[in-house]
C-alpha cells in the first residue's frame, strides 16, 4: 500500500503543516472541513500546497519525519520548487 506526504499552509507566508497518509483525497478533504480537533483546524491550515506519493507506508513515514525536521526554508524551497504560485493543489487531487 502506497502512502502520500503532505504540506498544507494557512497562507504563503503563515503556518505550515506537514502529514502523512494512504489516502491523500480523505485526509486533505478532512482538513478541509475541519472535521478532526487539532493543529489544522486550530490555525486554519488548510491550502494544499505539497504532496509526494511513496511505495509504502512506512516510507512515507520516513520522508514526513525528514521534512518535519527541516528548517522553514527548506520546506519552502521544497514546496516552491513543485509549486512556485502556492497554488492549492486540492483541485488537482479532488475526485468529481
Amino acid at each position: 500500500m502506497s502512502g502520500w506526504v503532505y504540506i498544507l499552509c494557512s497562507g504563503r507566508n503563515g503556518t505550515l503543516y506537514v502529514g502523512v497518509t494512504n489516502d491523500l483525497c480523505r485526509r486533505i478533504s478532512e482538513h478541509r472541513d475541519a472535521a478532526v480537533p487539532g493543529f489544522t483546524k486550530r490555525y486554519k491550515v488548510t491550502r494544499l500546497v505539497y504532496f509526494e506519493e511513496h511505495p509504502t507506508i512506512p516510507h512515507a513515514i520516513q520522508r514526513e519525519k525528514n521534512i518535519k525536521g527541516w528548517s522553514r526554508s527548506w520546506k519552502t524551497d521544497l514546496i516552491e520548487r513543485a509549486n512556485p504560485h502556492w497554488r492549492d493543489l486540492w483541485d488537482d487531487i479532488a475526485m468529481p
